[in-house]
């Protein structure tokens, strides 16, 4: 089935992003891989084969993501999923009592902007090619899934502008899925817990080991490929729609 599908990932050089790109391009999906350009897309996508291509993308531009959507037409042809992964994230407390010093406005800005407004920029514009697409036998015509977090729902300290912008992808969930299934296009939001990103990477092995054992099972960390097939799932299951989906192992993060 994956071998007539077109894909765009957003963020797809990296992280869950890159799971997913691996794993589509792998099954015989041909994938457009939409990251930065300062970011290895290029050099991904050349190592990954005629499968991956390349695009330069900021999320929240218009010209970028449009730019994007006519590599899908005129190099594969259409476009059939969607899946929204660059995200970026900050730890700021509101205001620090300590340093007398408060949060940035533009710092909660600029995470609003990429987490929240870049996914809709991305679902608007990319909708559109989709919905050229004769449907299935099921009135199908395309399918979106959006990377949310578990933040959207146990946001700790410092994390004000990253859970409020994953509880927004969140939010708007339900009511593009009622709206693009006019058209036969499904929207689904995955809320991922603790994976083996570069952004937990970066967390040395004693503090990683105790995240590790704060999941109730199994106490590890989620692969990108486990993300990559929970994706493919929403893919093929047609009834899947409208739904925010905890991918987590059961955590639920305290204070």
């Amino acid at each position: 089935m994956l071998s007539k599908t077109v894909v765009l990932v957003t963020g797809g050089s990296s992280g869950l992003g890159l799971g997913i790109v691996k794993h589509f391009s792998r099954n015989g999906a041909k994938v457009v891989l939409a990251d930065l350009p300062i970011s290895k897309g290029a050099e991904v996508a050349k190592e990954l084969g005629d499968n991956v291509v390349f695009a330069p993308v900021d999320v929240t531009s218009e010209a970028d993501v449009l730019a994007a959507i006519e590599i899908a037409r005129n190099r594969f042809g259409r476009l059939d999923l969607t899946v929204n992964c660059a995200g970026i994230s900050v730890y700021i407390k509101a205001f620090n009592f300590n340093t007398k010093v408060a949060h940035k406005l533009e710092d909660f800005t600029k995470v609003l902007m990429v987490n929240t407004v870049g996914t809709f920029n991305v679902i608007r514009l990319s909708a559109g090619l989709m919905g050229e697409n004769e449907p299935n036998q099921d009135g199908q015509r395309g399918v979106i899934v959006n990377t949310g977090s578990i933040a959207a729902f146990d946001g700790q300290k410092g994390q004000a502008a990253y859970a409020a912008s994953k509880a927004a992808v969140a939010g708007m969930t339900l009511p593009l899925a009622r709206e693009l299934g006019e058209q036969g296009i499904r929207v689904c939001t995955l809320a991922p817990g603790l994976f083996n990103t570069p952004m937990l990477q970066a967390v040395n092995d004693k503090d990683r080991s105790i995240l590790a054992k704060s999941i109730p099972f199994p106490q590890r960390f989620g692969h990108p490929e486990e993300y990559a097939q929970f994706v493919q799932a929403i893919y093929e299951n047609t009834i899947m729609n409208g739904e925010v989906i905890r991918i987590d192992g059961g955590l639920r993060m305290r204070h």
